[in-house]
């Protein structure tokens, strides 16, 4: 996705949530709930950004920290959103989507959400601007056929002439919204059988996603727990007391997982936001990973947007140019009243302005070697089935692109070229999965910090350090436990003390008071100390009194 750069100097001990109030300042938005940050880490795993905890903490990398503006909770009806602006930024997350394999439809529902792309980025079909085959210049799938070349550029001359970039966009979010993928972001998994899967939590509940099927789908009041250890990932359903149980990459990522369904689940479900509850990984509380949601609810999302009385700001979209070239990036605009420091800077990315999407190769764009339906329909009806059954999604198998997968993104995977206009100056997508992982750009390389070959050497290191992390938890969930143990035990003894010295009449105290052991801690401990609380008490009344 097209970005705009700018970069901030926060004081050391800043919150996530003074950058995201500032990007969305930044941005003239308030409808800001939908929206996170998400960074990427030194192996590759994804995390979004908490706005509770200072930003230096979270991160593992050295600053300057660079970070990405995306969609985290996807609207249940984006057209209906409130303001324009909103409504724009989902519209690009999502053509995001369409782009790397999230978004799957049937060949007719591709076509019309391409040729919407088209409408509200470059107007009407203009013979002298648009020339015969002038919609195989941009990429708005991984694969598609010259087929469906055509068919988009004749929806495109015939269907929408007269649409207003604002109508375009708005029955675009409406087409997609129905789609089964919509509002997915995949968490690549494997089952218990070590199959491939994607588990993925969209607006109305959790999917499992598994060759070119739907195999689990479970509606958000039918989760009743999320659970993980190490790399275990657990789903807890009401329905027939259903567990699934599914293996992540990593326990980063099966952590992530977690993380981001604990958000999910209260996002959606809830009620009121005063209904969040600090959620542990485990049954034992001295064990596991603790995490609370903090912020609103969608159904209080959608209450303050309805009460949002302005007048709509601008608008500044960035046409769709297609170019064969592909130079190194020129950042876009930056907050100039912030100095540029090396010493502790953010780098934002903000979605602003549309791609023009080409393969790898700078020429053509990539086209299916099949011909047929390759995006399989299914109604939004049918997404509220339970699990019952499997549903095919696609004659392919679910595969995003791995530049955009949440968890550890492969070191040599083949990158898609892209190029877009931010100001007039277009980039490639390789600045902005740079952008993301905090890797350095082609021109500042100096900025961010050390180069590829001494993040090859330091790579052989990272499983040395993940074992020693690995033993680090254990030791301390030993000593968690130890101390717990030990807590209980003095909490028992103080109870049977205060029970023993009562008068309650209870057969098995009469007996311990009878005991010499008994007497002997009375009159030697339990006596003077209390002659000395009583001490103490009578003095510090004084001292109250005399004031």
């Amino acid at each position: 996705m097209a970005t705009a750069h700018f970069v901030i100097a926060p004081q050391r001990d800043a919150k996530g949530q003074y950058l995201f109030d500032l990007i969305c300042h930044h941005l003239n938005l308030l409808e800001k709930d939908y929206f996170g940050i998400r960074y990427v880490d030194p192996d590759k795993q994804r995390h979004w950004l908490e706005f509770t905890k200072s930003i230096a903490k979270q991160m593992k990398s050295q600053p300057p920290f660079t970070m990405c503006l995306r969609v985290k909770f996807y609207p249940p009806d984006p057209a209906s959103l409130k303001e324009e602006i909103t409504r724009y930024l989902v519209f690009l997350q999502i053509k995001r989507d369409l782009y790397h394999g999230r978004l799957l439809c049937k060949t007719s529902d591709a076509a019309m959400l391409a040729a919407y792309i088209l409408q509200a980025e470059i107007g009407d079909y203009d013979p002298g601007k648009h020339p015969e085959g002038y919609s195989s210049k941009f990429q708005f799938f991984p694969k598609h056929s010259e087929k469906l070349e055509r068919r988009i550029a004749d929806i495109h001359k015939t269907e929408l002439i007269g649409q207003t970039p604002e109508t375009s966009e708005r029955n675009f979010l409406q087409k997609a919204q129905m789609l089964e993928t919509y509002g997915v972001d995949p968490h690549p998994c494997k089952d218990v059988s070590g199959n491939p899967a994607f588990l993925a939590f969209t607006p109305f509940g959790f999917v499992v996603l598994q060759g070119n099927k739907r195999v689990h789908f479970l509606q958000w009041n039918e989760v009743t727990k999320l659970k993980f250890e190490g790399k275990t990932f657990h789903i807890y359903a009401n329905q027939k007391e259903i567990i699934l149980t599914y293996f992540a990459p990593t326990p980063e990522a099966c952590k992530h997982l977690w993380k981001c369904g604990v958000e999910n689940q209260a996002f959606y479900k809830l009620e009121k936001s005063s209904q969040v509850r600090t959620v542990s990984s485990s049954n034992l509380f001295f064990k596991g990973s603790r995490f609370r949601y903090s912020g609103r609810v969608a159904k209080e999302v959608m209450e303050q947007s309805a009460k949002i009385k302005r007048e709509p700001p601008e608008i500044h979209r960035a046409g769709l140019v297609p170019s064969r070239s592909c130079p190194s990036i020129t950042h876009g605009p930056r907050l100039s009243s912030v100095p540029r420091t090396r010493r502790r800077a953010v780098h934002i990315s903000i979605m602003e302005g549309l791609e023009s999407l080409r393969d790898s190769a700078h020429s053509t764009p990539v086209r299916s070697v099949s011909h047929g339906e390759s995006f399989i329909p299914r109604s939004r009806s049918q997404a509220t089935d339970a699990s019952e059954g499997m549903a095919v999604i696609s004659d392919e198998a679910y595969s995003p692109s791995d530049s955009v997968l949440p968890t550890p993104v492969a070191e040599h995977s083949m990158e898609l070229a892209v190029s877009r206009q931010i100001n007039g100056a277009p980039c490639s997508i390789e600045e902005e999965k740079e952008s993301e992982a905090g890797t350095p750009s082609h021109g500042e390389g100096g900025d961010f910090g050390a180069d590829g070959r001494s993040a090859q050497e330091g790579a052989g290191g990272d499983s040395a350090l993940s074992e020693v992390e690995q033993v680090n938890k254990f030791v301390l969930s030993v000593l968690r436990l130890l101390l717990v143990t030990i807590g209980l035990l003095f909490v028992l003894l103080l109870l049977l003390i205060i029970l023993t010295e009562s008068d309650l009449d209870i057969a098995f105290l009469s007996d311990i008071r009878q005991t010499p052991e008994f007497e002997q801690f009375h009159y030697e401990y339990f006596c003077p100390l209390r002659r000395w609380f009583a001490c103490k008490l009578r003095w510090v009344g004084g001292l109250l009194i005399n004031k």
